[in-house]
């Protein structure tokens, strides 16, 4: 019996333990919706709608063919220019599904197709200008009123002429307010058809082109500045004897571009006003006292103190010679067989020409001297003959020494206070000259009489 039950227990144990071994034993997950061939296809088909539906919206791109074969997307075809067909794989590369891409488009060759965009862009501009038309022509009307208000308000003579110190400058006050006028109406202008940010573009290309042409014509531009400079301060006037950079004569007229002298020989001098501007300019007539200097020589064995007093006391009697500056004589030097005395004397230059002024002074000191009995300096030689030398010993030695004899004492032609006329009129005429040229070109002179001078 109870072998019998052992055996029982034995033959139900394996069928107990099915329940726990198949609960513990693995289990294979299995694919919920495989990828079937069909699938596949309606995949493709979608990711080409999709990208065909995108290059229609976009222009450039009709004659462009996509294919989708297992996410391989083909496209074929034309583009008007190589950027768009580049253009293409990185826009198609963003569409999901994409695996690969394979870009076959090619720029086109052909005329009439790549005329049409220009050619339909052109009818577009054209149907924007005619719509524009109408605000186009009241943009041009308002322009043409601030412009030409501008241009009124410059050809007034008053308040620029009042205002400018010369002509020169009034012209330049018209055109800075020209200009200013039609930057005016181009900003009304671009404001109402709604462009006025164009005019920053316009303003800065113009400065650009500006800075370029001040660099090429810079000599120029450093004239025109200093003969606004010079018209300006006006260092000298009409008539005026001057010096510039050696060059003398009498002032004709100060141009736009250079100082005209007419030198004491007759002749014209130009000068480029950025010279003048920049050189040393001597006026010999802004001080009506002008002083003349001349060199007189004596004889070494003169008395200089009685010569000295004598000459001082000769030009302060000419009437031309002024009282204050003093005339005054001083020894200057000394050579082999002279003593300098030089002299010098103050004129009115107003009313005495100082060349004429110099001439009457040398000649009247020369006569006096001559009634005093101061001789002039003639030249001393000593001879030496070596080969006959004891002649030469046996010869008064006050003889080789003598000084040049035979020379008769200079008599004067006339007495002492018979003055000759000191008015200078070669002067004269030199100043009708320049008169008359400066009533022929009175329209280019940038100098007045009446101007503030510097």
């Amino acid at each position: 019996m109870r072998i019998l039950l052992i055996l029982t227990f034995l033959a139900l144990l394996p069928m107990s333990a099915l329940p726990a071994l198949a609960q513990t034993a693995p289990v294979t997950e299995q694919p919920s919706s495989p990828i079937s061939v069909e699938d596949s296809a309606t995949v493709d088909a979608a990711i080409a709608v999709r990208i065909r539906d995108i290059l229609t919206e976009l222009e450039g791109y009709e004659d462009v063919t996509v294919t989708v074969t297992s996410g391989i997307v083909t496209l074929k075809g034309t583009t008007l220019n190589a950027e768009l067909a580049e253009a293409l794989s990185e826009l198609v590369t963003r569409v999901d599904g994409v695996v690969a891409i394979r870009n076959e488009v090619a720029e086109t060759t052909d005329v009439v197709e790549r005329l049409n965009p220009a050619m339909e862009r052109f009818r577009q501009r054209m149907s924007q200008m005619v719509a524009y038309l109408p605000l186009l022509m009241v943009a041009v009307l308002a322009f043409a009123i601030v412009f030409g208000a501008g241009l009124l308000l410059a050809r007034m003579r008053q308040p620029w002429d009042r205002l400018a110190p010369n002509a020169f400058i009034a012209d330049i006050y018209r055109i800075v307010l020209r200009l200013g006028f039609l930057v005016a109406g181009l900003v009304v202008a671009l404001d109402i058809l709604g462009a006025a940010a164009l005019l920053s573009t316009i303003l800065g290309a113009a400065g650009i082109i500006g800075l370029a042409i001040g660099f090429a014509v810079k000599d120029t531009v450093e004239n025109f500045i200093a003969s606004i400079m010079l018209s300006i301060r006006q260092p000298f006037r009409p008539n005026d004897a001057i010096e510039i950079n050696g060059d003398e004569g009498k002032v004709i007229r100060l141009t736009s571009r250079a100082t005209i002298l007419l030198s004491w020989d007759g002749n014209h001098i130009r000068i480029p006003n950025s010279t003048v501007f920049k050189s040393r300019i001597v006026n010999y007539t802004r001080n009506a006292e002008r002083r003349f200097l001349f060199d007189v020589g004596v004889a070494p064995d003169t008395d200089l103190g009685a010569a000295l007093k004598l000459a001082e006391e000769a030009l302060a009697a000419l009437p031309f010679t002024l009282d204050t500056p003093s005339p005054s004589v001083w020894i200057d030097g000394i050579g082999d067989s002279t003593v300098t005395l030089r002299m010098v004397g103050w004129i009115d230059q107003r009313e005495t020409g100082l060349l004429a002024a110099k001439s009457e002074s040398i000649r009247m000191i020369l006569t006096r001297f001559t009634e005093s009995g101061i001789a002039m300096p003639e030249p001393t030689y000593r001879l030496i003959d070596i080969s006959a030398e004891s002649a030469a010993n046996a010869a008064p030695q006050s003889a080789l020494d003598s000084p040049k004899s035979g020379a008769a004492p200079v008599e004067p032609t006339a007495p002492a206070d018979a003055l000759r006329d000191v008015h200078d009129h070669n002067e004269d005429a030199l100043d009708q000259l320049v008169s008359e040229e400066r009533q022929e070109t009175l329209g280019d002179d940038l100098l007045q009489k009446d101007g503030a001078q510097e």
